[in-house]
């Protein structure tokens, strides 16, 4: 590995110069372990504890097949997926990774008793497979998290809707919380010229994620004058629907949970700012039952912060805690746009305010290529900026997994693989000096 990063660091290596380095038999990795995923058996999710299930191990170099790339990985980042595969909820991904293994003799290779996590990077290409023309050794990129096989016409004018859509690093092995991971080579995107390894490898599938759902036409379309309520505003997908909504033109009504968030909110440039625990808001009377006067309470503040106008979109995440509320709040023809579930799947509300005033519900689930680029090229174009907190090492990633679990981070938790330090990798620092503020912006709260 220390030919492989002193090539990475020297401004004199070409592209001959990294196909001719040797592979490491083995590098090391976050992994969970199949004959663990019971561990947890009978706890509740806030009482399961990701440093106890996921492990740094070293594992041997995955097989390179047609159309893939091998890529040195700098740095990575964690997301509520990563969570989700630590915890084994809401199922345990080793059934993601043995149904892969049958789809043919090439995918066999995921299907292991460890399952290597992580669902973004920012790194340099080591080798490509047969088939891959647009990359080469030493090409600095980020990876996307769609993995698709393209042989059904499903997917064709939707690539998130080809019946084997993945997600890589959860639903597929050799991930990103490691030194080296295996991704198929139309996953690749260029890495942010302006920005740090573990900076370029924050936004990848939060910031695809928000595009798809708020901006893109798969999901809400957004315009500008729109009223957009966000929910965890400031959080690791939150905060990235909060700048486009900013961006776009619309108007962002954020909800956080503490004034430290709120205050972040600001800082993006928000004005409509709600602290849901400062004022109190319990949209359950109890484990089965929802209280529709604290929706109405709820609609009423909004209209405080618009004008009285109604929400046109509403960016769900949070599912059943919130969703009935959600519903509730929208204007008459509103939209509804829900990805992830992180407070619980079942979510519940009342379908009168839904049928009888016309609103809509999308499904939304990260984006598709074409998306992911776009939402890379607008952050390499410094239109949309990273929102990382902290970073930590390979070795401490149970810890940040436990933050992230536990809510107590902001924005998105890095973690460096390959890269010695942070504050590496920066190709373009006229740009960044243009945007270093809201760059940091999140380092500063």
């Amino acid at each position: 590995m220390k030919d492989i990063l002193d090539a990475i660091q020297s401004q004199d290596s070409t592209a001959a110069d990294f196909a001719a380095l040797s592979l490491p038999e083995s590098y090391r990795a976050i992994t969970v372990h199949k004959d663990e995923a019971e561990m947890f058996a009978g706890l509740e999710s806030r009482d399961k504890d990701p440093r106890t299930s996921l492990h740094l191990d070293e594992v041997p170099v995955p097989e390179l097949g047609p159309g893939e790339a091998l890529v040195a990985v700098m740095a990575s980042s964690v997301n509520y997926n990563s969570v989700w595969t630590s915890i084994f909820e809401p199922v345990s991904t080793f059934g993601f990774l043995e149904r892969y293994g049958r789809l043919s003799e090439l995918t066999r290779r995921h299907d292991l008793p460890y399952h290597v996590i992580g669902s973004d990077l920012a790194g340099v290409v080591l080798r490509t497979g047969p088939g891959v023309n647009a990359w080469n050794p030493g090409d600095e990129v980020v990876a996307h998290c769609l993995s698709v096989e393209m042989e059904s016409s499903d997917g064709h004018n939707d690539t998130m809707l080809d019946p084997e859509q993945r997600i890589w690093g959860f639903e597929t092995n050799f991930g990103g919380l490691a030194e080296i991971a295996l991704v198929k080579s139309n996953q690749l995107m260029p890495k942010p010229k302006h920005l740090s390894w573990e900076e370029a490898a924050a936004p990848g599938l939060v910031n695809s994620t928000a595009y798809r759902q708020l901006v893109s036409r798969n999901g809400a379309g957004m315009k500008q004058g729109d009223n957009v309520l966000i929910w965890g505003a400031s959080g690791g997908l939150g905060s990235y629907a909060t700048q486009f909504a900013l961006a776009g033109g619309a108007n962002p009504i954020c909800v956080v949970s503490s004034p430290e968030k709120a205050t972040i909110c600001r800082s993006m440039g928000a004005e409509a700012v709600i602290d849901r625990t400062a004022e109190g808001y319990a949209f359950w009377k109890d484990e089965r039952t929802q209280d529709p006067r604290e929706w109405k309470r709820f609609g009423k503040r909004i209209r405080e912060f618009t004008g009285g106008e109604d929400i046109d979109i509403v960016f769900e995440h949070p599912g059943r805690e919130t969703f009935g509320a959600s519903v509730y709040v929208t204007r008459k023809g509103g939209t509804i746009t829900t990805c992830a579930s992180t407070s619980g799947y079942m979510h519940e509300y009342d379908n009168r305010y839904l049928w009888m005033s016309l609103k809509r519900i999308i499904g939304s689930h990260f984006a598709n290529y074409r998306e992911a680029w776009e939402a890379n090229r607008l952050i390499a174009k410094g239109r949309i900026h990273p929102t990382l907190s902290k970073v930590y090492s390979l070795e401490d990633t149970g810890q940040a997994a436990h933050d992230v679990h536990r809510n107590v981070h902001q924005g998105k938790v890095g973690v460096l693989a390959l890269a010695p330090r942070e504050g590496l990798g920066v190709r373009d620092q006229d740009l960044r000096e243009q945007h270093i503020d809201a760059i940091n912006r999140f380092r500063n709260v």
